[in-house]
Order: structure tokens, then sequence, then C-alpha cells
């Protein structure tokens, strides 16, 4: 049942937005104690699959390549030593010290506290405790694997601990690669890209740092990467609120039972939907601010449940009057808001609050919430398209980005929320890793009245919007405003293939990418034999698979099926953008 959020009463804990509410922290999601408990469990895990690594490399597999190489790479090593190498040597393995981390860590800290107007605690305690908790697996680690140290001339002076594993590059890989984190979620700025990929680099310069100077063995060095790498993941996911979104659910299904008991909208108001994971209270706050300071007086704020993410929501602001509806999340809230508004002439003004923000980005809006809405109520109404699709197992419903079937659907499948909600849309990138294996499909597309075209491909994309994370565009065609949907056939065939294909999409449209519409199709067999990447242009689309298929909308995974039927809505969707600079 959504909950009206009504504006602070007198008497509440504390003053102002920033307020805590009794019994809950404002820094960890699921109060002190339970997330305490959960990262302690899972590093003790951490710990003993390190240790049960560093046995093995010690002992049953110690005589197994490539471990029976490693003397090898240190020897070469040696052979390589110049005095301008060992400068550059000194410097990277000091980079990883264990004063220099100490000393970056608590200046990276003091500086995500001193934030003007936005102090970053959790982020700051992310860092903190990711650094702490790598050190105590690493002393763990050292106290129960013996490993000496390579049988070359070492340019340090050797600790008593023992070579596995690296403390120098566990330290820094904890350090760096969360502050390349950090960045990468937290900064808008187009600097953010070359700035995490220097600190994503720092381990593995320590690493070979610590090689060079015959310090480690070079599974020592992996240990220590995977070491870091596992205690971001672990304080990430506790820290981190989760981002996921539910399925999507039967249109207006219990949407008269899911807004009963919520504080109704005056005719002629404001109604702010919220997905309560992604929207905090001090957000929350500064975007009631900005809405009074538009004229938008004692707006009703609406949070989406799990059953219902925003869909009923929005039918109840409409019907009660509402004359402008705010949908504060990721793309599935917005979808699911967009399919209540569409063809109500209710103006949408979409506040990007979740990870990967399709729509937003497409759109050209602001990632941070509050400057996004104050853009957006500076602005004027535009007229946006909407996609309608249906299948088995999936009504009828509608998306405002893509919808699709096979890689891409099943890398959402493989994307873990809590890695979503600690290092941001990256995460995607993880999780196509494990859909590569992901069968070639076969399938019958209908486009419009043309005739039949019988394909394969790995991925099918439906597309209202055409570039996604990362700035990388897969249909520059693409458009909301311009009456048609566009599809997007992926067919890449070996490693040559992907390559090809990779390459017509980090480019745009190429000599390798064949671009259709329904007066120009090509029929099976006749040309389209080696082809990676199709891009075709519709109003209707019949897509039918030979086995059922990981399906996705806007980014949420719904069930597998074996056709999908999607059509254009032209100007479907009102939504306030902002003014654009002549």
């Amino acid at each position: 049942m959504p909950t009206a959020v009504p504006e602070r009463a007198a008497g509440t804990t504390g003053e102002g937005p920033e307020a805590i509410r009794p019994g809950r922290s404002s820094v960890l999601p699921r109060g002190i104690g339970r997330t305490a408990a959960r990262i302690g469990v899972l590093t003790i895990c951490q710990a003993a699959l390190m240790v049960g690594f560093g046995l093995l490399i010690t002992g049953p597999a110690r005589n197994v390549w490539p471990l029976t190489v490693e003397d090898n790479v240190n020897e070469g090593f040696e052979r390589i030593r110049t005095g301008p190498l060992t400068t550059l040597s000194y410097l990277g393995s000091e980079a990883g010290n264990t004063l220099t981390v100490i000393a970056i860590t608590l200046l990276s800290c003091v500086a995500l506290l001193l934030i003007p107007r936005l102090p970053m605690w959790r982020e700051a305690v992310f860092l903190a405790v990711a650094v702490s908790l790598q050190s105590l697996v690493f002393l763990a680690v050292t106290e129960s694997v013996d490993r000496t140290r390579p049988d070359v001339h070492r340019l340090d002076a050797s600790p008593p601990t023992s070579s596995y594993t690296s403390g120098h590059t566990g330290a820094a890989t904890a350090l760096y690669a969360g502050l390349a984190v950090l960045v990468l979620s937290r900064v808008r700025r187009s600097w953010r890209w070359p700035l995490a990929g220097l600190l994503f680099l720092m381990p593995l310069a320590v690493g070979i740092a610590r090689l060079y100077r015959g310090m480690h063995h070079p599974t020592d060095v992996l240990g220590g990467m995977a070491n870091g790498v596992l205690s971001l993941l672990i304080v990430g996911g506790a820290l981190f609120t989760d981002r996921s979104v539910a399925s999507v659910p039967s249109p207006r299904t219990g949407h008269t039972d899911a807004t009963a008991g919520a504080e109704e909208p005056e005719p002629g108001s404001t109604a702010v939907i919220f997905n309560p994971t992604v929207t905090g209270e001090a957000t929350r706050e500064k975007l009631r601010r900005i809405l009074e300071q538009h004229g938008h007086r004692a707006p009703t704020f609406i949070e989406t449940t799990a059953d219902d993410p925003g869909t009923g929501q929005a039918a109840g602001a409409v019907r009660d009057g509402a004359t402008l509806v705010v949908v504060c999340g990721g793309d599935g809230t917005v979808r699911a808001a967009a399919d209540a508004l569409a063809d109500s002439g209710v103006p949408l003004v979409v506040v990007p609050c979740g990870t990967g923000n399709l729509l937003a980005r497409n759109l050209g809006l602001s990632l941070t919430p509050a400057t996004a809405l104050d853009a957006a109520l500076s602005g004027t109404p535009h007229r946006l398209d909407l996609g309608r699709v249906e299948g088995d197992g999936l009504a009828p419903t509608h998306f405002a980005a893509m919808s699709g079937a096979g890689l891409d659907a099943a890398m959402l499948e493989h994307t873990d929320d809590r890695a979503k909600s600690a290092v941001g849309w990256p995460a995607y990138l993880l999780a196509i890793i494990g859909s590569l294996g992901t069968p070639r499909m076969r399938l019958t597309v209908r486009l419009d009245d043309a005739p039949v075209l019988h394909r394969t491909a790995r991925m099918v994309l439906v597309a209202n919007v055409g570039t996604v994370q990362g700035g990388l565009t897969l249909l520059p065609a693409a458009r909301p405003d311009d009456g048609l949907l566009d599809l997007l056939i992926l067919d890449p065939r070996g490693p040559g293939g992907w390559m090809r294909a990779l390459g017509v999409l980090m480019r745009g449209r190429g000599r390798n990418a064949r671009l259709m519409t329904v007066d120009t199709l090509v029929p099976e067999g006749t040309g389209t034999k080696g082809v990676p990447v199709e891009f075709l242009t519709f109003r209707r689309a019949e897509l039918t698979f030979a086995a059922p298929q990981s399906r996705e909308l806007d980014g949420d995974p719904v069930s597998h099926g074996r056709r999908l039927t999607a059509e254009v809505r032209p100007g479907a969707l009102t939504v306030l953008l902002p003014a654009r600079e002549k």
C-alpha cells in the first residue's frame, strides 16, 4: 500500500531535513547491528576463501603450472632492473605502503564528510571499513599461510609476515579501486572517466612494483588484489541501499487497493511518486523545497511498493486531480508511472535516482535529483513517444526506453542488486561477462505489413532511445519523439564477429551494419549473412522466438517467453523538459 508522506510535523526527532528518526541510522540502511553482523559473517567467509587458496598454492598445487614458472617471472624482473625503473618501482611500492594508505584514506574520508551541504557519510564509511577489513583479512591470512618470499635479491627489507598475500597490493586495491568506484558512481563531470581509470590502474602499478622489487610471487599479488576486491564488494553490498525494482505487474491489477488509505491530493495538486529505496528523506526534503519555490504548494509524496512500483500510484494521482506528477526513481519506476500517465496529458517530471537512468540520460537531464527537478520546473512540456509491448505471459504495458530479449535480458538477470547499489551501473559490466554464453536464438520478425524475416541473433532490442550507460550509442537513429521505434538485431559469430559488431556499435552505423525500414527489408538468404548488426525502424513489430527467451522492460527482467509484440504510441507521454540554451 503506498504511503502518503506529509510534511514533517513539529516535534519529530532532530531539526531540519537532516534529522534522523529514532531507531534508524542515516548511514547504515539496515541498522548498525544487522549491518555489522552481515559484514562480519561475509568477512569470515572471505578470510576462509583466501586462506584456502593460499594453502592450495603452497600445498597440493605448488607443482602445477603456472605456479611452476613463478620463479621465472621474479627472475625476469630481477634481470631488467635499471636505476630509473628501480626509482619508479619505489614510488609504486610506496603508493601501497601502510602509512600512505592510512593517510590517503583519512584525507579522503574527511573530504567526503566536508562536502558542502551534502556530507557523504555512507561513502566515507564504505571506504574506511573496506580498507580496514582488507587489512584484518590480510593479517589472518599471513598467520595461517606460511610462504617464503621469492629467492631473488630483494630491494626492500623483508617484513616478518608471509609472502602471501601482498599487503601492499591488497590495501592499494581497497583504497584506489574504492575511490574509483565512488568517482564513477557519484561524480557527474566528464573528467570522472580518466580519473577513475588512473585510480583503477594504481593497484596494478603497486603489484608490478612489488614483483619488480622481489617482494612477492605473482600469485601473492593476485591474492592481494582479490582480497581488496572482496572487501569492497562485501562492504559496498552491506552499506548501500538495494536499488532493485520489482518485476512489472499486470497493468491496473490492484490499483484501487494500492491507493486505498493514501492521502488524496487536492485538485490541481502535485504528486511526487518516489522509490523509497533510492530516494532518502534528505533528498525528499530538498525536492519539496524546490517544488514550493516554483509555486507547487504542499506536494503529496507517495512511495512505491514491491507490489506496485509506480503504476497504481500514478493512476490514483491522475484520478484524484493531480496536474503534475514527479517521479523519483530509476527506469523501472519511471516506466511504471508512464504506463499510467499514457495519453492522460498530465505532465511528468523525471527525477533520476536509479542506477541506469536511461531515459534521463537520453533526454540530457541532470543526474542530480534536485538539479533535474529545478531545471524541469523551469522548462516546457514536450510530447514523447512510448512503446506498447505485450507477449505470452506478459500483459500489455508500456516502456519508455528499451525492451528486448536475449543477451541484454540475460545480463540483467545476472546483475546482482547489491552490486548495483555499491558501484552503480558498472555492475552491468560484471554481469555481461557471465551472460556471454547465452545461446544464439532463432526468431521471425514481422515489421508493419512487410514480409516475415527469419533471423538468428544473440540479442534483439526494441528501442525508443538509442544510448545506454557509458555513453555507448546502440541505435544512433532512435529518437523518443519521431513516431517510430527502432530494432537492433545483434548476431556476431566467433571472435571476429564480436570485434566487427563492437566496432559498428562504437562508431555508429557503418559499412558492416545494415539499416532497413519496411520498404527496404532484406528477407532471409538475400544478403544478411555475415552482417553482425542490423538496424531497422518500424511502427509495429511482432517477434516470435523458436524457444523461450529472457526478456526485459526498461532494465527490469520479466518472465521468459516466445513472443514480443511492440508498437509505438506517438506522443503518448507529456514530459516537462528543461529549456535548451541557444
